[in-house]
């Protein structure tokens, strides 16, 4: 009895690094296939949204692929197990609905196009540039460094918005003035200056107008427009120009009261 234990324990012990020797080989070779035919596709220009959904898809299916020829060097019934593995897959539907939404929603993503790969938008309370579209998430990175990974249902029912599908954007700006400050001597005096910052398009020119008159002050827009790239570097030397041309001109401070109006 004592031999039969060992011999089915050494079987099984053997079966064991087998199927984690057949997991580990397995495993690199999807990667490399994975890795070949995102290559292929890069190389025939094919978009690399659509090219990393590919490989994503790719690697999913395969490595259920693998983990089902694994259970059959153990013995299990392929078959059976596919039968069980559907009505699992069918339960899991049922009760996590979202899942299949997410993956229904990544197909239609990639179908529509609303954004690609490394576009800058803000989708799902999320703003940031894409890094990838996913089985069932999509990654974004934030500005400030921060990776978000959100469901594609939610990005695919929410209001998209991609500062990237045009060629430059508007930098929306305040500059509240105290009520003893002239708005057009103001204006005069800060829309050169705001042209000359760096990145600033010449075409279409910079806007400063009066946003709203108040007893205690006036509200200025300053509104120069931008490449999106350079869309904070504009955003600060502006606010900075502003601040130091109000100063050398002697402006008094605004009163908070303005500012305040204006934000409600």
């Amino acid at each position: 009895m004592k031999e039969i234990l060992i011999v089915q324990g050494t079987n099984f012990g053997l079966k064991i690094l087998g199927a984690l020797a057949f997991w580990i080989v397995g495993i690199w070779l999807i990667k490399v296939f994975v890795r070949i035919t995102q290559r292929a596709l890069k190389m025939k220009a094919v978009d690399i949204t659509v090219t990393k959904y590919v490989g994503s898809t790719l690697s999913v299916l395969l490595k259920i692929v693998l983990v089902i020829m694994i259970l059959g060097f153990f013995g299990v019934q392929t078959t059976t197990f596919a039968a069980l593995l559907a009505a699992v897959g069918i339960a899991i539907g049922a009760a996590w609905s979202g899942l299949l939404a997410n993956f229904a929603a990544g197909t239609f993503l990639i179908i529509f196009r609303p954004f690609k790969v490394g576009d800058l938008v803000s989708a799902a309370g999320a703003t940031g540039t894409v890094e990838e579209i996913g089985l069932f998430t999509t990654t974004i990175h934030t500005p400030d460094n921060v990776m978000t990974i959100v469901g594609n249902n939610k990005i695919f029912a929410d209001n998209i918005q991609n500062f990237s599908s045009t060629t430059f954007r508007r930098v929306d700006l305040q500059a509240p003035l105290h009520y003893s400050v002239n708005p057009i001597e103001a204006m005069n005096l800060v829309k050169p200056r705001v042209a000359q910052v760096q990145n600033v398009l010449k075409d279409p020119a910079p806007v400063v107008e009066i946003l709203q008159l108040g007893r205690d002050g006036t509200m200025l827009a300053v509104r120069p427009f931008c490449n999106t790239a350079h869309y904070w570097q504009v955003y600060f030397d502006t606010n900075r120009i502003v601040q130091e041309s109000f100063q050398q001109a002697g402006y008094p401070p605004p009163d908070l009261r303005v500012i305040q109006e204006t934000r409600v």
